[in-house]
């Protein structure tokens, strides 16, 4: 099968990319800007575009499948000629639906926690050898490619997202996969850019519970009064397990899970994960994994890339990341942090750069996200809101939308590294929350 993928760069659709490759498709594609660790992986595989740009002649009557990204513009020249050819345009997550129709579909959805949950699901299914395809958004230990697609497998794990399919299918990715199982995590309103009010949003999470297949089953959060309603309210027919945080214990710095087995030892911490972890289980379960070999194998599990990730620093200070920057994720995270270092001093920097972070209306949803900490630290960067047009915001504004007023604001990335450069890392311990760099800080040294 030959396939072009338009925008093939990014996180996810290089992965897509490598795994047909791997699968043995002829595989080609564009995009105007490749970063690493897409350029490399892409290389490696030969499959990394000769030059950045879009080319319409790369376009031809033989490819069987276009696949579009969401950073390509609804005029893309290769989208145009591909629409003139009258070519198959699939998105993402229309492709993978299209490999995975035939297998039983497993997908983890939420506002918050579905890619650790998947991360987990997919670590005690390796732990335990046990083969399925799968689709999850970020990197981890053990695996080569975040992305599995093959012929034989029964079963597929997919990380269910609920942005914007395509340039050009505005349906969420997570209303395309038709799941026979499904989790919910939590839903707390996010896209604000995309989904304009709370229900709009809310509604694609019912939508979602619709698009279970006729006697299947939904494990969801039970502690989350949003999800509940979502539950209740819907009218299909589905098998329904909710779940909720588990007993645990922190000794000596360490998460204790305690269960029928006795205590488990965690590698992980924060009730929020510890969340996850029993939607995790339940969702193993219905895979045929017993609850004493998931928790044998989760003990081994230390984490998704950049959710509560520890950072290797030069002078040994502690030091973690996390993707953290929607209000709910910072709010557990921030939590999480104050509960298993209730007695050292205490660093929490934040990231405001989406469109939703950045908006006014939004940043209500931030009230008292960064409390319990000892210094809390927002930067954001006026460069970047001239960049994405939008109006400008007082540091006197994130102070009142946080309810902090204790809280240091940095516009500046300068002198948010100057500050930086002056604390010593050996003392007190630090969080960094974004999906950004802080505009380029060295988080190892």
């Amino acid at each position: 099968m030959k396939t072009h993928f338009i925008a093939i760069g990014g996180s996810a659709m290089h992965n897509l990319a490598i795994a047909l490759k791997d699968k043995g498709y002829e595989v080609s594609g564009s995009d105007d800007a490749i970063f690493e660790p897409s350029k490399s992986r892409l290389e490696k595989k030969g499959i990394l575009p000769e030059e950045l740009g879009w080319f319409p002649e790369k376009i031809t009557s033989d490819i069987d499948a276009v696949i579009l990204g969401m950073h390509a513009h609804q005029d893309n020249p290769e989208l145009a000629q591909a629409k003139e050819l009258g070519l198959k345009i699939y998105s993402y997550p229309e492709f993978l639906y299209e490999q995975s129709k035939t297998k039983t579909r497993v997908v983890i959805a939420g506002s918050h926690g579905k890619t650790t949950i998947t991360s987990m699901i997919l670590h005690v299914l390796n732990f335990h050898e046990k083969d399925v395809d799968y689709m999850v958004g970020a990197q981890l230990e053990g695996f080569d490619c975040m992305v599995k697609l093959t012929k034989d497998n029964d079963f597929m794990v997919l990380e269910g997202d609920e942005y914007l399919s395509s340039p050009i299918d505005l349906r969420s990715k997570f209303l395309l996969y038709q799941p026979n199982i499904a989790l919910m995590s939590g839903i707390a309103w996010d896209h604000i850019n995309v989904f304009k009010t709370f229900d709009d949003y809310t509604d694609q999470f019912r939508k979602f519970v619709a698009s279970i297949t006729p006697g299947g089953v939904l494990v969801y959060n039970e502690e989350d009064a949003e999800v509940v309603k979502v539950v209740e309210d819907a009218e299909n027919y589905f098998r329904k397990i909710p779940y909720k945080t588990p007993e645990y214990e922190i000794v000596g710095g360490k998460v204790h899970l305690k269960t029928e087995m006795g205590d488990i030892p965690l590698s992980v911490f924060g009730a929020h994960n510890l969340l996850n972890l029993e939607g995790a289980r339940h969702i193993c379960h219905t895979l045929g994994i017993m609850d004493e070999d998931f928790y044998d194998a989760i003990m081994s599990f230390k984490g998704a890339s950049k959710r509560l990730e520890k950072v290797e620093r030069e002078d040994k200070g502690i030091l973690y990341k996390d993707f953290a920057h929607a209000p709910s994720k910072v709010k557990a995270v921030v939590k999480a942090f104050c509960e298993q270092f209730k007695n050292e001093k205490k660093y929490g920097f934040l990231e405001l750069h989406t469109y939703s972070s950045l908006n006014p209306v939004f940043l209500e949803q931030y009230d008292h996200a960064m409390d319990g900490l000892d210094e809390a630290i927002v930067f954001y960067s006026e460069d970047a809101l001239k960049i994405k047009r939008m109006e400008p915001i007082s540091p006197d504004l994130i102070k009142e939308k946080f309810r902090n007023e204790n809280l240091k604001v940095f516009t500046n990335a300068e002198e948010l590294h100057a500050y930086w450069d002056l604390l010593d890392k050996t003392q007190g311990v630090y969080m960094m929350m974004s999906s950004g760099n802080f505009g380029g800080l060295n988080l190892t040294k």
